[in-house]
């Protein structure tokens, strides 16, 4: 490692500092923004960057991508609506919290996770990148199979509606998943002779309708009322930093979390969504009150939203070290480094390790600067609860076309938008959650292509292939693990036991 010295002076000159304070400013607003996604904000400023120096280049994207995943908890929490896939699972008890008059609470909440879920991912990429690295070598077609089954074992424990619904819904989103063409024959699958459907239904669209558009339309059902059932004082109650009691409840969710986050993120293709999600089903797994989950509980805020800020620093790990990107935003991220002359692996340590030890320091910095500015945004934003529906609706629709329409320019995404906020909307009404529905749509062409590979390779003997990796193994055991817990949780389910009233 360079002299210390030479690093924080590169860190804290000037051009650095105004990159790292531009970074972080226009990831809030982009992840606040729904269908504006991280790696979008990355590829965007990329051009911005070709005629700058290494350092505060990089040290530009890098924290744009923290605090654009971290922003997403902001429309999550107090409109329904995920600013970043991401933040889906936030969602599902950041928004009951709303309704009850704790925006603060959660937001609150979601930032302390957020930060030190990104701290902790920098810790690591900064002391353990490269043994951490090698964990990605290990898993083939068959442990990827093994990891979305896993993942897609929590789907009954997700809704808040009932194991049945929550596996109807899951089973729906694996249906969806299978829509365009087929893996290796290239056959259309359920496209119906619309071409625009090859690529597939897009995830995006998916959240923005199921989460946005269905609340949009469930609002305009009251229009005259507010989000915030109750109208309390906002500034006269506002904290900006957790308090203590809310730290020893969420303290071992958040380590947890952070492992999880980075240790999904390590692996290629699984991003900051599974990451999210396997931590929010962790949390309520060994939660002391899993009946709080999805009406409210901090812990399943605090699981989401230190999983996918934790997920940005280990997805960096295997790109730095591999040249094997973690996430999509972290494959912008490899074009950025490739642009300015930075060729991943050993040779990135060795030869420009003045830059590359201060770009993960000033990541590092990044989170820490992302939670203090998120803070203070968020007593703002959080007026918009008290607004009336009938301004808010206007805004969540057209907010949700333009995220919708951003991602390809093209009006068939919005049109898969508004048919999965109409779809969402009616679950809503029978109180089936989507939830199980976005995990079948992120995990099924996961869990296709790692089988379809496996069958490939295996040469006819699948079974043998499929368990001969000890990782393999492990995921089959967890996986029974999973389901098991979830039908005992569902056979012992009884009277919930008094809850008391939790002040914000």
């Amino acid at each position: 490692m360079p002299d210390l010295i030479s690093i924080l002076s590169h860190l804290f000159s000037l051009s650095a500092v105004l990159a790292i304070v531009a970074g972080i400013g226009a990831g809030l607003v982009v992840g606040f923004l729904p269908g504006l996604t991280a790696n979008m904000a990355i590829a965007l400023l990329l051009p911005v960057t070709f005629v700058m120096p290494p350092t505060p280049a990089l040290l530009l994207l890098v924290s744009v991508y923290a605090s654009a995943i971290y922003a997403g908890s902001f429309s999550a929490i107090l409109l329904h609506t995920p600013g970043t896939s991401a933040s889906a699972a936030t969602v599902l008890d950041g928004f009951p919290l709303t309704r009850r008059g704790q925006s603060n609470r959660a937001l609150r909440i979601a930032t302390f996770s957020s930060m030190v879920g990104g701290a902790a991912s920098a810790l690591c990429l900064l002391f353990l990148a490269p043994p951490l690295s090698r964990i990605s070598l290990w898993f083939g077609p068959a442990e990827y199979f093994f990891l979305a089954l896993f993942g897609l074992s929590v789907i009954g424990s997700l809704s808040t509606g009932g194991v049945a619904k929550g596996l109807l819904s899951g089973a729906l989103g694996l249906l969806f998943s299978t829509v365009g063409l087929d893996l290796d024959s290239g056959y259309p699958r359920f496209c119906f002779g619309f071409s625009d459907l090859h690529s597939g239904l897009e995830f995006v669209p998916a959240v923005i309708g199921l989460f946005s558009m269905s609340q949009a339309l469930v609002m305009a059902e009251a229009s005259h009322q507010s989000i915030r059932r109750k109208d309390i004082s906002v500034i006269g109650r506002w904290r900006i930093f957790p308090r203590l009691r809310e730290v020893k409840v969420i303290k071992t969710t958040v380590m947890r979390s952070s492992f999880f986050g980075i240790l999904i993120g390590i692996l290629p293709g699984a991003g900051a969504d599974i990451s999210s999600w396997v931590s929010y089903n962790e949390a309520r797994r060994f939660s002391r009150r899993p009946w709080r989950f999805g009406k409210g509980s901090i812990e399943g805020i605090a699981a989401s939203e230190t999983a996918n800020n934790a997920n940005t620093g280990g997805a960096l790990i295997p790109l730095l070290t591999l040249g094997i990107p973690g996430s999509p935003s972290a494959a912008v991220l490899l074009g950025a480094l490739v642009m300015q002359g930075l060729v991943p692996g050993h040779e990135i340590f060795d030869r420009h390790a003045s830059i590359i030890y201060t770009v993960i320091i000033g990541f590092f910095l990044a989170n820490l600067l992302m939670g203090i500015a998120g803070m203070y945004a968020t007593r703002h934003l959080s007026h918009i609860t008290r607004l009336p529906n009938y301004i808010l609706i206007p805004v969540i629709v057209f907010l949700s076309v333009i995220g919708a329409y951003s991602l390809s320019h093209s009006l068939v995404s919005v049109a898969m938008m508004l048919a999965f906020g109409f779809l969402g909307f009616l679950m809503r009404k029978i109180n089936m959650s989507p939830a199980p529905m976005i995990l079948g749509l992120i995990l099924g062409p996961f869990a296709e292509k790692g089988f379809r590979q496996a069958l490939i390779l295996s040469g006819g003997d699948l079974i043998p292939y499929l368990l001969k990796s000890p990782i393999s193994l492990i995921l089959i055991a967890l996986t029974f693990l999973s389901v098991g817990a979830t039908v005992w949780f569902g056979i012992r389910k009884g009277p919930k036991p008094a809850q008391k009233k939790e002040k914000a």
